[in-house]
């Protein structure tokens, strides 16, 4: 892999060659992808999509929204400084091609911006409800129907790529979906594997698959393009793809602890005890004893540890280039950093704590039911007037589907997929309103 091709800034449809240097400073192309993520529909969903606690009352906790919106701010100092000391490693960069540290910066930012909008309602339990549909549910019954990576598609259903699906999805009007750059959606990817075969080794990229089926040969033309193909055509992860990932890590470690301190799940001085020991040698310590709020004192923790683990980040990526360059670093950053030992104190007290309260486990119960009904009852309207057995309530239950998505499909994979593209789409009160309406709940 090399640098110059890995920041192309070339769109879907594209004809002609977009050069850094014919780019408008005000408003650069990775600038346009940034733009683009935060207006679009998908995006706004997250405001009412599960981080932490389903169907929260507190309004200090975070939902997927907040989460990403952070996330891109971290991703964006991430990319700033390894971006930095990238051009004076690689002058021609900036000399010959006119790229500037700031560009990996917005690279970065963007992908982060994006790296939830796929998620399903109800967090990561959103997920495993639709992939238990076709595994050991009603959905099943379309495994004989389907290829053995379709239905792994389905049976291991992944938020990630069905954001990819979603930044990349054409429809009439809208080819080549939010049309980001190419440089954009290759750090996007986190896993630039099909579901098939699971795991099929420890590296970090293979922990997941990043592309359906159907956006497999759009997935192709994008890593053609960014030389992300080793010499046996096996997909190589964005170098930059690592620093998306560390801007999660950092923010979901550090941030969902402090949902914990503040919804009152993780004990104050308790919690403050690991977070001071991840920080220990740049705390105030004046300056600390002078918060007299529980608040403040989880909000200047938070922060020096934030930029600890960017920091860190930074120099684990720096001295490991060459070996990400060449598609043989096989872990994330995180799991380098010499806090390590302090991380793992962290999130095994969240998932402790937060992860596996009863206030969490109860709504996702309820979440997971909502999700098996919804799937449930589409999937049969669907398939059922596909077939054209439809009665009038399925031509009702159509109806409550957007025009967005199209039934008009002839493969069976197709159709199934979209429908869960739909309720993966909802937010989790959008979820419970539409389940409410189907089971007659609203009306009793």
């Amino acid at each position: 892999m090399n640098w110059k091709n890995l920041l192309s800034l070339k769109r879907h449809g594209d004809t002609q060659v977009r050069h850094r240097v014919d780019q408008d400073e005000t408003r650069l192309g990775f600038d346009v992808d940034y733009d683009r993520v935060i207006f679009s529909s998908e995006f706004r969903s997250l405001q009412d999509k599960t981080q932490v606690v389903p169907f929260s009352q507190g309004d200090f906790v975070h939902t997927r929204l907040t989460h990403s919106l952070e996330t891109s701010v971290v991703g964006r100092s991430l990319g700033r400084k390894v971006g930095l000391e990238i051009l004076k490693k690689h002058p021609y960069l900036k000399d010959k091609d006119g790229y500037h540290h700031n560009d990996f910066g917005a690279i970065v930012a963007s992908a982060s911006l994006a790296h939830d909008i796929g998620n399903p309602p109800f967090g990561h339990l959103g997920e495993k409800s639709i992939g238990q549909y076709f595994l050991t549910g009603p959905g099943n019954i379309f495994k004989n129907q389907l290829s053995k990576i379709e239905f792994q598609d389905l049976c291991d259903f992944e938020g990630n790529a069905n954001g990819f699906k979603i930044l990349t999805q054409s429809r009439p009007g809208r080819e080549g979906g939010l049309r980001l750059s190419y440089a954009t959606l290759g750090a996007f990817v986190k896993y630039p594997k099909g579901s098939l075969p699971v795991k099929p080794t420890s590296g970090v990229a293979d922990k997941k698959y990043g592309f359906f089926q159907n956006e497999k040969n759009i997935y192709d033309e994008i890593a053609t393009e960014l030389d992300l193909k080793n010499d046996n055509g096996i997909y190589l992860r964005h170098p930059l793809t690592f620093l998306v990932e560390a801007a999660d890590d950092i923010c979901y470690t550090i941030i969902d602890f402090e949902d914990g301190i503040n919804l009152g799940l993780i004990e104050e001085d308790y919690a403050l005890e690991y977070l001071i020991n991840l920080v220990r040698n740049t705390i105030n310590t004046k300056k600390y004893n002078s918060l007299n709020n529980t608040p403040d004192r989880v909000s200047y923790l938070r922060a020096l540890s934030i930029n600890t683990l960017i920091n860190d980040a930074v120099k684990i990526f720096l001295d490991n280039e060459d070996e990400i360059l060449k598609g043989s670093f096989q872990t994330s950053l995180l799991k380098r950093s010499e806090y390590s030992a302090q991380i793992s104190d962290i999130l095994k007290i969240s998932i402790e704590k937060i992860y596996q309260s009863k206030e969490v486990i109860e709504k996702e119960v309820a979440g997971y039911n909502i999700i098996n009904k919804l799937l449930d009852t589409f999937i049969c309207s669907v398939n059922s007037s596909f077939a054209g057995t439809n009665t009038s309530y399925d031509d009702l239950i159509l109806k409550l589907l957007p025009s967005t998505i199209n039934l008009n499909q002839n493969s069976l994979y197709s159709r199934l997929l979209e429908v869960c593209h739909f309720v993966a789409s909802l937010s989790d009160r959008k979820a419970l309103n539409v389940y409410n309406k189907i089971t007659g709940v609203e009306y009793q």
